[in-house]
């Protein structure tokens, strides 16, 4: 028995190096709105599942903030670090610091502006912004059977996201089904809903006449459905598009309210991007680009998507 006993406490000790070293990993959000912390969870849900702690910092949507606070992770050498960036034009200096610190990057959701430079050991993990305002303009086009006049509400353009997705817009309208469709007004409503409802509240008030509203995002589809509703101007033909397919968007889809969303899984970019740190930080490879993708909701598979975001 003490010869087996001896013989446990060996295997044990030779063991004991060879467990797996409890990775830290660093995540620099933007600001945690409904979308932004669905994202967060889902890089939080996916740590305790592979035993990995995740430090959360929340920049609150201040540039020099978020420098700040990858500043101080970096000091703090963590394994690696997961950025949703709050200005897109500044990941080239994000990308030099933690590059710099030899510490594995994943930017997620918002793609940086270096994305075709991004040095070995630094991912991005997102929906390809191109499919997104494509989907649902594509869905309002056919809904106003290729005639009308629009508004459309813009988030914050100093994210790529927002140029990506305006841009989608514009492309479709220029296509030969889609040409009747005519643009009155871009506004940048900042993925906000008040600002959304403040922005609509001025067309109504200024007298645009508009068919449709295609939102950047769905905070800011509901801010437009808000102000429609009090301005006594929303009829249940009023048609209102956005994007992320959040629980609050499926609400007012389920409600008869939004006719348009696109389904961005929050969740599985936020595992995504963890899995990437954590492969990037045992030198294993991992895609530049790794491809979550978008998909259109409508009230017709609606049931589809409940619960997912």
């Amino acid at each position: 028995m003490k010869k087996l006993l001896l013989a446990a406490a060996v295997s044990t000790t030779m063991l004991a190096p060879m467990a797996a070293h409890a990775e830290k990993v660093g995540l620099a959000m933007a600001q945690l709105d409904t979308f932004l912390t669905i994202l967060k969870n889902g890089v939080v849900d996916a740590g305790k599942k592979s035993g990995t702690t995740v430090q959360v910092e929340d920049a609150q949507n201040d540039v020099g903030k978020q420098l700040s606070q990858i500043q101080n992770l970096i000091a703090q050498k963590v394994d690696a670090i997961i950025v949703n960036p709050v200005d897109t034009d500044v990941t080239p200096k994000i990308t030099k610091m933690v590059t710099d610190a030899k510490i594995p990057l994943v930017y997620v959701n918002r793609k940086p502006v270096d994305f075709a430079k991004l040095p070995a050991g630094v991912a991005f993990v997102a929906s390809d912004e191109v499919v997104s305002g494509t989907l649902q303009t594509q869905e309002v086009c056919r809904l106003l059977k290729g005639k009308g006049e629009i508004v459309v509400l813009m988030g914050e353009l100093s994210n790529e996201a927002a140029r990506t997705r305006t841009k989608d817009i514009e492309d479709v309208l220029a296509t030969k089904d889609c040409s009747g469709i005519k643009i009155l007004d871009k506004r940048e409503g900042k993925w906000d809903r008040t600002q959304g409802q403040d922005i609509t509240t001025n067309w109504l008030s200024s007298g645009v006449k508009f068919d449709a509203i295609i939102a950047n995002n769905d905070e800011m589809a509901i801010g437009a459905i808000n102000a429609l509703k009090a301005s006594k101007k929303w009829t249940p033909a009023s048609i209102v598009a956005g994007i992320d397919a959040t629980p609050d968007a499926l609400a007012s889809m389920k409600a008869g309210d939004l006719k348009v969303t696109v389904f961005q899984n929050a969740a599985g970019q936020g595992s995504g991007a963890l899995d990437a740190a954590l492969k990037l930080s045992k030198k294993q490879p991992v895609e530049r680009f790794v491809n979550v993708p978008f998909e259109l909701v409508t009230p017709a598979n609606l049931a589809k998507y409940s619960g997912k975001n």
